[in-house]
């Protein structure tokens, strides 16, 4: 089962479009949950979540007389929302700034942006090169780091469709940062070899056909594959 790192869900929730605030239609904010729980201590479940920092919102300012009257104490309530659900629920604040420590701010978002941007334009080159059957250069993105993950996951993919077993010894002795993408490489390799008919030699490593019984880099016998 390949699970996400933190950066690759930000990077997801990023190409989402920000729902609005069911009380008053304002697009909700990209807040970074704190690692403490809170309520039932269970956590929260998801790294980022959407959050109505909007203090003009109904909500919000009636929270503070609703929670005065009820618990005795001041405190309100923001709206919150977890990415990829229709549920809105509430956490509750106690001062006008609370949670906004974890906003992620104008600067942050607009390195996020960027990186988008890098996406779409790492995305597009994948598709030329696709076209143009150069897998070697659609190697050379998978295994450089300054590529956002999913590109070199795509990158990786279009490797085990048209590239040769020459790519098998690179994504082999590469170290990848995230266990989606080193997956994908995983599967890439097994596809390699499926398509080119070949397998590791079990003593040397070297490459050799797959019906081979004589390995021709190490001169030793090796089973049938």
């Amino acid at each position: 089962m390949a699970f996400e790192t933190k950066e690759e869900v930000l990077q997801r929730l990023m190409e989402m479009n920000r729902p609005n605030c069911p009380h008053c239609n304002t697009a909700m904010d990209l807040w970074e949950v704190p690692e403490i729980n809170f309520s039932d201590g269970l956590g929260w479940g998801t790294p980022y979540m959407f959050v109505c920092f909007n203090d003009e919102c109904p909500s919000y300012k009636k929270g503070w007389e609703n929670l005065k009257e009820t618990m005795e104490f001041n405190a309100s309530y923001r709206c919150i929302n977890t990415p990829g659900s229709d549920n809105f629920e509430y956490m509750p604040v106690f001062s006008p700034i609370g949670g906004k420590g974890q906003l992620l701010d104008n600067n942050e978002m607009e390195i996020r942006e960027a990186f988008k941007e890098a996406m779409k334009e790492g995305f597009a080159m994948l598709t030329d090169l696709y076209m143009a059957g150069d897998w070697d250069e659609i190697l050379k993105m998978v295994l450089h780091p300054g590529n956002p993950p999913r590109v070199r996951q795509k990158a990786a993919e279009m490797v085990g469709d048209i590239g040769g077993t020459e790519a098998v010894e690179h994504l082999l002795n590469h170290k990848f940062p995230s266990r989606v993408l080193q997956e994908t490489v995983e599967k890439t390799i097994k596809k390699l070899h499926s398509r080119h008919f070949t397998r590791e030699c079990p003593y040397c490593a070297e490459i050799i056909k797959q019906r081979a019984t004589f390995c021709k880099h190490c001169q030793k016998d090796v089973p049938k594959g």
